[in-house]
């Protein structure tokens, strides 16, 4: 993963919950916005419910560079989150992770 050219980092990360944890996942989800909202270099850290689609999840995330999004990934919650994430979500952590590249007209 790389920053883009004017050095911010976007990331989507789409999670499904396993059956009969959704509302454990919504939870769980929610108790993460802020300490991750508050992590040095957010720009924006929202979640949100895919709608029609109960238990799917998605979040996107801005940081200001990838140093920085690396630091929030490797913070010593986030070690400890990820046990429990992985009891509540249906694949992998990795599976759902897209990282987003903005472009636009030149004209």
């Amino acid at each position: 993963m790389t920053a883009t050219p004017d050095g911010y980092v976007t990331v989507l990360w789409e999670a499904k919950a396993k059956p009969g944890r959704e509302s454990d996942l919504k939870a769980f989800i929610t108790a993460a916005v802020t300490p991750s909202r508050n992590d040095a270099g957010n720009i924006d850290y929202e979640a949100h419910e895919v709608e029609g689609q109960p238990g799917a999840f998605v979040i996107y995330e801005r940081w200001e560079n990838r140093a920085l999004l690396d630091a929030h990934l490797s913070a010593p919650r986030m070690a400890a989150l990820v046990p429990r994430m992985l009891e509540l979500i249906d694949g992998s952590i990795e599976e759902g992770i897209r990282l987003l590249r903005p472009f636009r007209p030149t004209a």
